[in-house]
């Protein structure tokens, strides 16, 4: 551990991504692409075996209830084990072709068709890594189904399918034989594929290499409109500081109120030297786009299908979703760095963003109202991306020393009189000012939610949950698919009381972090 004036630094062994952007040759955009869709192919295999043993079970099950047996004995007594990914593996290693031998063979010596001959031709880290994907996406609709999973239910796993999935695969690292690697400070060397040419300079990543400071232990390669991307995930010795430091000492507590005027009203100002900068712009990046979205929208519904011009026209609003949502991340990223390493404590809400963002259409039945509008507030919710920012400020305060704090979900912020507590219950949306009928106070009202969230949030000094072992996404359990025309008109979402709680709130857990959030690239 290494001691300074701030406190003792200590050094611990964190997983950290960093994300570059590829220049590959055409040859190689080729080879990539092949190996994401080896990657495809891979995890819808494993899911078709899985489907397949599940139809078995469900298929005895239903033969056993038509001869008389309940049903709950007989899924006691059906027993169908899902294979996992050994399992898949190995009877896959068993059936595959060859095509290097069977190009050589006569026609009649071919036998029955063997499924993916080319499997050589790619790494089979690609085929390992889908495979464990598939178990996962399976474990955890199973765990949805028998209640192990909080939060919203999940559905069935979904195949993959060409042109709608997203281009992408992971390799693994082998310690005893390094095939990820920098070559150079521009150039990664993939396993099977070779040097990549990096489109910035891979400078941070060869260094903490070259010190022992960082080892390698897979990658991820993706594609996002028409660039490819690499995403190196390393174990990082990295000198946390085990207490805020003096400047943010000094600075206390901040309150962060989000919203969709400004992206954040703050409880002080951001910097000293500018004491009115307590409101953060939003940048509406989607709203500045959406004219040039919409028209590659039209040309794309123009197009014949299966066509040349289709694919280009689809690649333009591909292109244009990427650069959107590159600039809200980059705009994100600079402000949680901001947060994290200026304050001692950032306090936030406890945002139910799937309830925010439900959608008002109701049923055939029981109609919304006010749809076009409520669409359009959803997508100025989603533009904000509230739950990006609470997950880059839940491990970046652990970078810079800082701590997170939440506010209970049902605290009325906006309601309450920052002074003095009084509470105005009739306050509406349209209300931007707010007045306080006892202490005469008369302030912005975002401003005024924040400072009450400065004050009355709870620390989170612990490590969030693991997901499925205790986040919750619905609003006090309620169902994100209404079953009743009742249930119908009201989407849960964060609500104000008006009365003062008689005790303080328990701490809820974080339904918008996981541990893997401190896992996820950052260029700050």
């Amino acid at each position: 551990m290494d001691t300074t004036s701030e406190g003792v630094a200590m050094h611990r062994e964190v997983l950290r991504a960093f994300k570059f952007a590829l220049n590959p040759t055409p040859s190689q955009v080729a080879v990539l692409a092949q190996h994401a869709g080896a990657a495809r192919w891979a995890f819808n295999y494993a899911l078709a075996e899985k489907v397949a043993a599940h139809q078995k079970w469900h298929a005895e099950v239903t033969a056993l209830v038509d001869q008389g047996v309940p049903e709950t004995e007989a899924r006691r007594q059906v027993k169908v084990s899902v294979p996992s990914k050994p399992a898949i593996q190995k009877r896959l290693n068993t059936i595959k072709g060859d095509s290097r031998i069977d190009g050589r063979l006569p026609a009649g010596m071919l036998g029955p068709e063997r499924p993916c001959p080319w499997w050589h031709e790619v790494s089979t880290y690609a085929f390992q890594s889908a495979f464990a994907d598939a178990d996962r996406a399976w474990n955890n609709w199973m765990d949805s189904l028998r209640g192990a999973r909080v939060g919203r239910k999940l559905g069935h796993p979904r195949f993959k399918k060409k042109g709608r999935s997203r281009d992408s695969f992971r390799l693994h690292h082998d310690v005893r034989r390094p095939l990820i690697r920098l070559a150079t400070y521009r150039r990664l060397r993939l396993p099977t594929i070779g040097e990549v040419r990096l489109h910035d300079s891979g400078k941070r990543l060869g260094r903490l290499i070259e010190r022992g400071q960082a080892l390698v232990q897979s990658v991820t390669v993706s594609r996002s409109g028409k660039r490819w991307y690499a995403s190196v995930l390393c174990k990082v010795t990295m000198a946390l500081p085990d207490k805020p430091s003096r400047r943010q000492r000094e600075r206390g507590t901040v309150g962060v109120d989000l919203g969709v005027k400004a992206l954040a009203a703050l409880s002080q100002p951001l910097t000293n030297t500018d004491p009115a900068h307590t409101l953060i712009e939003n940048p509406r990046h989607l709203a500045h786009a959406r004219q040039r979205l919409a028209k590659a929208q039209r040309a794309l519904s123009r197009a014949k299908k299966g066509s040349a011009r289709r694919e280009k026209a689809k690649r333009r609003v591909a292109q244009l979703h990427h650069g959107v949502a590159l600039r809200r991340n980059s705009h994100l990223h600079a402000v949680t760095k901001q947060l994290a390493t200026r304050f001692a404590v950032i306090a936030i809400e406890d945002l139910n963003v799937v309830g925010m963002t439900a959608s008002a259409r109701g049923t055939v039945t029981s109609p919304g109202i006010r749809v076009r509008q409520k669409a359009g507030l959803n997508r100025a919710v989603l533009d904000v991306a509230p739950g990006e920012l609470r997950r880059q400020l839940t491990y970046k305060t652990g970078w810079y020393g800082s701590v997170l704090a939440i506010l209970d979900r049902w605290f009325p912020s906006s309601k309450t009189c920052s002074t003095c507590g009084w509470q105005n219950p009739r306050l509406t949306l349209a209300d931007r000012t707010f007045r306080c009928l006892r202490c005469g106070l008369t302030i912005d009202r975002d401003v005024n939610a924040a400072r009450n969230i400065a004050k009355h949030a709870i620390r989170v000094d612990a490590q969030p949950v693991a997901p499925g072992k205790g986040e919750t996404q619905n609003a006090r359990g309620a169902s994100v698919r209404p079953d009743s025309q009742k249930a119908a008109g009201h989407e849960a979402m964060k609500r104000e009381d008006t009365r003062q709680p008689s005790h303080v709130p328990p701490q809820r857990s974080n339904p918008l972090a996981s541990p893997s959030a401190q896992h996820q690239p950052t260029l700050f």
